[in-house]
């Protein structure tokens, strides 16, 4: 499974999105359910499924899933499938 593919599914599990429902430009203002708690859970996912613990002002700065994308591509994390 491709990292997008993992990323994918981390956030719809999370989020109990729909297919229909998820973009990779999703923001965090558009699911209601992305909250504080949301940031903790992603980060905890994106640890478990990626190996990378977000410091808190990287859990801090997350407002979509281009921002956990960046992230992880700058800890070394390709996301060029």
């Amino acid at each position: 499974m491709s990292n997008r593919s993992k990323l994918k599914s981390l956030i719809m599990d999370t989020f109990l999105l729909d297919e229909s429902e998820f973009r990779f430009d999703l923001s965090r203002s558009e699911v209601g359910s992305w909250d504080s708690l949301g940031v903790v859970t992603i980060a905890i996912g994106v640890e478990e499924v990626f190996g990378y613990h977000f410091t808190p002002d990287e859990a801090s700065r997350l407002r979509g899933v281009a921002d956990i994308i960046a992230v992880l591509t700058e800890k070394g994390i390709s996301f060029d499938e």
